[in-house]
């Protein structure tokens, strides 16, 4: 069956797993979402081992999935089997593998396809079988008189309110990038402080480079970037920012890093983890680089040196808060500036 993706994330939850589902179309956001949703539901009906294909090379090896569907599981008689399909044009072989797949779905097997482009001419004998089997589920690019309602929807979603004016205001800022627009309520949720924003608010918020800049900081830190830490930090502190008002950020931060090291140290799922915390694909990788540099046990020193920036920042003990602030961002950017966190 085929459906918009909007519509297969919301059904999911009310029907039994399917054999296979293809997710496909131009807008990055809408495709990421519904994979993910499709996972969420793998795993809820006991896919507990995954295996992903990369189909993005002339030569990929079709006959390979094809082993791969008739296979055991190692840990796990539930399986989710991802193919990415970037360009959504399987071949000849590849159609063939895919409709023999959809036309005698092995027991315990989920098959999840998602490309990164889409159109009719995508269409053929191979997604109709999925249709007969499973679902196909197109993400679409949102037109340009339907984003002001998909953006407020985003912010309702969020939990954050607005009138229709501040949602146009929105709107005409990420100027169709849902992905850019995803970020901006993201960053919105933390910011707004509950309020019902208005035109003027909304301005205040997305306009005001000094806070926004609050995450540059973080990613900088995350990323490895410890020059640009000093030069974001430098910056908030001219604009007349306080640390107060930044440590909320930074603190959040550092506690999903921790959470993640955790995770790591078990042995634990980092990818659903990343899930759990809702944290962007394209953040992924700052946190994957960082925790390359730092163990859990530090992400639980970085805490507590927040906590002791905190307190300065509040008059609670004796020191600068900046500079202390700046010390932590710094280590976590760069391990051999830890020692800078105990003088």
């Amino acid at each position: 069956m085929e459906l918009n993706t909007e519509r297969l994330t919301a059904q999911l939850p009310q029907e039994p797993l399917r054999p296979v589902y293809l997710v496909a179309g131009v807008e990055p956001l809408r495709v990421l979402e519904a994979a993910d949703a499709v996972r969420a539901h793998a795993r809820a009906n006991g896919c507990d081992e995954r295996e992903v294909f990369e189909a993005d090379a002339r030569d990929f090896d079709w006959s390979a999935l094809a082993a791969s569907f008739g296979s055991m599981g190692l840990f796990s008689s539930q399986r989710l089997i991802e193919l990415r399909l970037p360009t959504g044009k399987p071949g000849k072989e590849g159609a063939a593998v895919i409709s023999e797949f959809c036309a005698d779905p092995p027991p315990g097997v989920t098959l999840l396809i998602t490309a990164n482009d889409w159109s009719k001419a995508h269409a053929g004998k191979w997604s109709e079988a999925i249709a007969k089997a499973g679902h196909v589920a197109i993400a679409w690019a949102v037109k340009p008189h339907e984003l002001v309602d998909w953006v407020e929807k985003r912010l309702r979603s969020k939990g954050v309110r607005a009138d229709r004016d501040a949602v146009a205001q929105l709107a005409a800022r990420v100027e169709g990038n849902l992905l850019a627009a995803a970020q901006e309520v993201d960053k919105l949720a933390l910011l707004a402080e509950g309020k019902i924003l208005d035109a003027a608010a909304m301005q205040s918020l997305v306009t005001d480079a000094a806070r926004f800049d609050v995450f540059r900081l973080t990613d900088a830190a995350l990323n490895g970037q410890p020059a640009q830490v000093s030069r974001v930090l430098a910056g908030l502190r001219g604009e007349g920012e306080v640390v107060v008002a930044l440590l909320g950020i930074v603190v959040r931060e550092l506690q999903m890093a921790e959470k993640l090291a955790q995770v790591q140290a078990r042995g634990g799922n980092v990818n659903g983890e990343f899930r759990a915390l809702r944290i962007w694909e394209s953040k992924q990788a700052l946190y994957l680089r960082a925790l390359k540099r730092h163990d859990a046990p530090r992400w639980s020193r970085f805490l507590a040196h927040a906590g002791q920036v905190d307190r300065i920042a509040k008059g609670r003990a004796s020191g600068d808060a900046w500079r202390e602030l700046e010390r932590l961002l710094v280590a976590v950017a760069e391990p051999r500036a830890m020692k800078l966190m105990a003088s």
